[in-house]
């Protein structure tokens, strides 16, 4: 995949800032949208999806019993199916997480219950034999799933998408940019972190109207916990308004677009960016384009208000970030 460039871009001249602002993020958008079309080809990437086509997407219902059993949990699947499938084996002593598995079996089309219920029923439905039903829901039974954490063998395909390279004090001029760009923000050490795989939210606790709140899961790598805050508060500029659940994967391409873009400005190496927004949406690039004036007018919000609160330009922070 193509590596993003560490070179820093500096628009200090106020005649032409607008001018060349609007010119490199443009170049930089091109860079994006050919890195997700590169990633998305990788084999790095169609290993990682297998693995994710393999493991089951699981209920509302089940994803609660889940977390409160194993509220570290992040990937789980039964015995068999770890073994048969990943080569992987439950470690001995582990404790299995019951979740609700289906029951699908021959039912009457009338009642919806397995034959043998459907006779205790008292239901008279006869058009056909019971031999002739088709298959379909009749109930569910406890089954046991263990985590990822649970298991030991041969490791599942991974995607590296956060930010990395000498962050300096980058984190730092994050958060005291935090009232510039309109949100509070705060860096929670991991051991208080209470949002399951996420490495960062963005919160309305006063409603949709009132000031966004966001949250980072702190830890050692700096570059990476840059990005984060970049990305939330992209969703903070860009999302207040009531959005539906299917723009959810929308949402996550913009605000990652601004991310890879401030960052890149700040001299972060963001090429885990591309693996991001193609692990997010089969038309992210497509969507880069159609929502190309909100991610450059939100980026360039958010690289004013780290000039305005005072960060370095990237071309007085090469000896800060070690270039």
């Amino acid at each position: 995949m193509m590596e993003t460039t560490k070179s820093s871009v500096s628009f200090d001249e106020a005649d032409t800032r607008d001018a060349e602002m609007h010119s490199v993020i443009d170049e930089w958008i091109d860079d994006l949208v050919g890195a997700v079309d590169e990633a998305r080809a990788s084999e790095e990437f169609q290993a990682w999806l297998d693995v994710q086509q393999r493991l089951h997407d699981y209920s509302y219902r089940n994803t609660l019993l889940i977390k409160r059993q194993c509220p570290e949990a992040t990937k789980v699947a039964g015995y068999r199916t770890w073994q048969e499938e990943f080569d992987r084996h439950v470690k001995e002593g582990e404790s299995a997480i019951w979740i609700w598995a289906p029951i699908i079996t021959t039912r009457c089309p009338e009642c919806e219950n397995s034959p043998s219920y459907h006779e205790q029923t008292g239901c008279e439905y006869d058009e056909t034999p019971p031999e002739e039903w088709s298959e379909g829901l009749v109930g569910f039974k406890p089954a046991p799933v263990f985590d990822v954490s649970q298991t030991e063998g041969e490791p599942l395909s991974e995607l590296e998408t956060a930010a990395t390279g000498a962050a300096g004090d980058l984190v730092g001029q994050l958060l005291d940019a935090a009232d510039a760009v309109g949100v509070g923000a705060r860096l929670v050490p991991d051991t208080a972190w209470t949002h399951g795989e996420a490495d960062g939210i963005c919160e309305w606790p006063g409603g949709r109207d009132g000031q966004p709140v966001v949250e980072v899961r702190d830890r050692p790598e700096r570059a990476a916990v840059a990005g984060v805050l970049i990305h939330e508060y992209a969703h903070a500029c860009l999302h207040s308004g009531t959005v539906a659940e299917t723009e959810r994967a929308k949402r996550e391409v913009e605000a990652e677009a601004v991310a890879y873009i401030v960052g890149r400005h700040c001299g972060l190496d963001m090429s885990g960016s591309a693996f991001y927004l193609a692990a997010w949406d089969a038309d992210s690039a497509e969507t880069i384009r159609d929502r190309l004036n909100r991610i450059s007018e939100t980026a360039t919000k958010l690289i004013e208000s780290l000039e305005e609160s005072g960060s370095p330009s990237p071309s007085n922070r090469s000896q800060l970030l070690g270039r």
